[in-house]
């Protein structure tokens, strides 16, 4: 969800109608609430009035919602950096990660590292291994996984063509990818082959403290490289994520399609949606060799894992 300020009143009422709507049986489908921001370096394609940041009285806010469902909210590493759009807001000087973090912690609340600059790879990746490193070292009231990933390869800086979206470089694509040589990528590599981004994020999925999310509806992420991140990270510690949204309108903007791709678009031209089904995302995962166990695992065992939820015997999962 999208957060404005002046509705943080009107989303704690949300998230506490959540918790007993969701103990009463009533949504036994939806395991949780996160948010996308407002803590954002680089709003991408979420809304820009929903991008701001907290003072410590409105984080304690949020963070008192933890055990009422608010699982992750996505935050930007390097939100307090320079080259941030918030860096000369007033109240991203009250707060900083040293303080943030320990919180949300301790509320059973997920950083999910996302929405980086472009400024600076090198030292947001170290942020990154910070964040990580802090999430790890504080009290945690929660279960499963301390730290999660908004979608990787999107929103970061990287040093490869990640996706090819026109119709132009799909023409190209072939070629681009046969150039980066994926059966040859390592996670020691990944660096110099994607950015200094990405691979911390790989290295830290790999290592069990981050559950990275991917794209594979093959528009915000090119399907052998999101299959290829997949193997190198291992799909215990991956989560496949459809970003889909079924209407023309998001977080009070209008959203349009283009005619080469599935995506939906703001009026600038960013990226702020897709509409692939998990079905189709299962199955396109499948047609770049990972097995059907390996895809429940990306669909649905992951995710259990990552958020401490209980297995559904009746679960079942959709087929395209």
């Amino acid at each position: 969800m999208y957060l404005h300020r002046e509705h943080l009143a009107e989303f704690e009422a949300f998230v506490h109608q959540y918790h007993r709507m969701r103990g009463e049986g009533l949504l036994p489908h939806v395991a949780g609430i996160a948010l996308e921001g407002p803590l954002l370096a680089s709003h991408g394609g979420t809304p820009a009035a929903t991008v701001w940041a907290p003072s410590r009285h409105e984080w304690e806010r949020l963070a008192a919602l933890g055990p009422y469902g608010l699982t992750y909210t996505v935050l930007s590493p390097d939100a307090f950096s320079p080259a941030s759009q918030l860096h000369d807001e007033p109240t991203a000087r009250d707060t900083g990660f040293d303080w943030l973090i320990p919180l949300l912690m301790a509320h059973g609340i997920r950083p999910a590292l996302g929405h980086f600059t472009r400024a600076d790879p090198l030292r947001s990746a170290e942020q990154v291994d910070e964040i990580v490193e802090r999430a790890w070292q504080s009290e945690w009231s929660g279960t499963g996984v301390r730290v999660v990933t908004d979608h990787l390869f999107n929103d970061m800086p990287l040093l490869i063509r990640h996706a090819f979206r026109s119709a132009r470089a799909r023409a190209e694509r072939d070629a681009v990818i046969a150039s980066y040589d994926l059966p040859g990528w390592t996670l020691n590599q990944m660096a110099r082959i994607a950015g200094p981004v990405p691979a911390a994020i790989m290295r830290q999925a790999a290592a069990g403290r981050i559950g990275a999310c991917i794209n594979f509806d093959g528009e915000h992420v090119d399907l052998a490289i999101a299959a290829r991140a997949v193997q190198l990270m291992g799909v215990e510690n991956s989560m496949m994520m459809t970003d889909r949204c079924d209407s023309a309108r998001l977080g009070g903007q209008d959203l349009h399609h283009r005619v080469d791709n599935a995506l939906w678009y703001q009026q600038d031209g960013i990226v702020a949606a897709g509409s692939v089904p998990l079905a189709r995302q299962m199955a396109n995962a499948q047609s770049q060799g990972l097995s059907p166990e390996d895809v429940r695992t990306l669909a649905a065992g992951t995710a259990h894992r990552v958020f401490g939820l209980p297995v559904r015997s009746e679960a079942r999962l959709p087929v395209a």
